[in-house]
């Protein structure tokens, strides 16, 4: 439950994620909670995980550890990455890759976790299976995904800043999705090879 974006703009690409926690039926605001960020630092770049809260307690631990270097550079390092960060979920972290309710078919484990990475070489996502896409504008990702993705698809070719649109994201995620809530964070990096619209 989360509204996580990502945009790439010109010469700078942005994370942004809301910041609200839930329980259930019960929320946890960033009034009430001292580490409602949900944007983490990674090396030289930063990403956002969505699903399970402990999620977010483990990849601190993994990184303060430095038990795994991501390398934010291309698909294949980014996916070298999370392989490494499979393993070490399951033997230190104690990840449970199955499902309760998952498909059997599935041709691997799941790493279950979904998130977005911004960096000075772009935009990525990630995903369980640890297949990862690289975005040439901007995407969403949680609860609050398609609300975010609509308000940054109607703003993004007169916008200003890979930072209004990515505002426009979160805060229509918030508006809309019961999992998400303001106030919102954001990092911005400037990238090695700019965006060149056609």
């Amino acid at each position: 439950m989360s509204t996580v974006v990502a945009v790439r703009l010109g010469s700078t690409a942005c994370i942004a994620a809301d910041s609200l926690t839930t329980f259930g039926e019960q929320k946890q605001t960033a009034r009430y909670d001292r580490f409602s960020d949900k944007l983490q630092t990674v090396e030289d770049g930063a990403m956002a995980i969505v699903g399970s809260a402990a999620h977010s307690l483990v990849l601190d631990s993994v990184l303060r550890e430095r038990r795994v270097r991501f390398d934010l550079r291309d698909r294949l390092a980014i996916f070298e990455s999370f392989r490494r960060l499979h393993s070490e979920l399951k033997e230190h972290y104690f990840l449970n890759p199955k499902e309760e309710h998952g498909d059997e078919t599935d041709p691997y484990e799941s790493s279950r976790i979904d998130a977005l990475m911004v960096g000075p070489d772009g935009i990525f996502g990630v995903y369980a299976l640890r297949e990862v896409y690289e975005y040439a504008r901007f995407w969403a990702i949680g609860s609050g995904a398609e609300y975010a993705l609509g308000a940054m698809h109607a703003c993004y070719a007169g916008a200003e800043s890979a930072e209004a649109v990515a505002e426009a994201g979160v805060t229509a995620g918030a508006e809309f999705d019961a999992g998400s809530g303001m106030p919102l964070t954001r990092r911005s990096f400037a990238l090695r090879h700019p965006l060149v619209e056609e």
